[in-house]
């Protein structure tokens, strides 16, 4: 009895079965679109008035920056401490919501930073200042 060889080099048993890798696929696609229908809105849909509000109020407000060398800017001018509580006075009745930012060097001193956020908190008369950090 002579055997015969299989030299066949691409014969069906070397193919790599893709059926199960499709039904994976499939079954997260019909996943994916159940659940998309599921995510709405809550609440009740209303029609919105058109507002033509050409007076856009900034939202950063106020921003005071302290150099390395402890001086303090307001509007890219050099400011002494005495007139910040004034200049931000002046700054509020322009904008009364906006945010306030102070913006420090890392090589400015700390006490320049805590009598800013004295008169800051005397100025605008609250409990507690919300201080940003910003770091660019």
């Amino acid at each position: 009895m002579a055997r015969k060889v299989r030299e066949a080099a691409g014969s069906a048993e070397d193919d790599v079965n893709l059926t199960p890798m499709l039904d994976v696929v499939f079954i997260l696609l019909i996943f994916f679109i159940v659940t998309a229908q599921f995510i709405r809105e809550p609440g009740v849909e209303i029609d919105r008035i058109e507002v033509n509000n050409k007076e856009r109020q900034n939202p950063l407000g106020i921003l005071i920056a302290i150099d390395s060398n402890s001086e303090i800017y307001m509007n890219k001018q050099v400011v002494p401490l005495s007139e910040v509580g004034f200049r931000i006075r002046e700054l509020r009745e322009d904008n009364p919501k906006g945010r306030l930012v102070v913006q420090a060097d890392a090589e400015a001193q700390a006490g320049v930073l805590i009598d800013l956020m004295e008169v800051v908190n005397e100025v605008d008369n609250l409990g507690r200042v919300p201080l940003s950090v910003v770091n660019q």
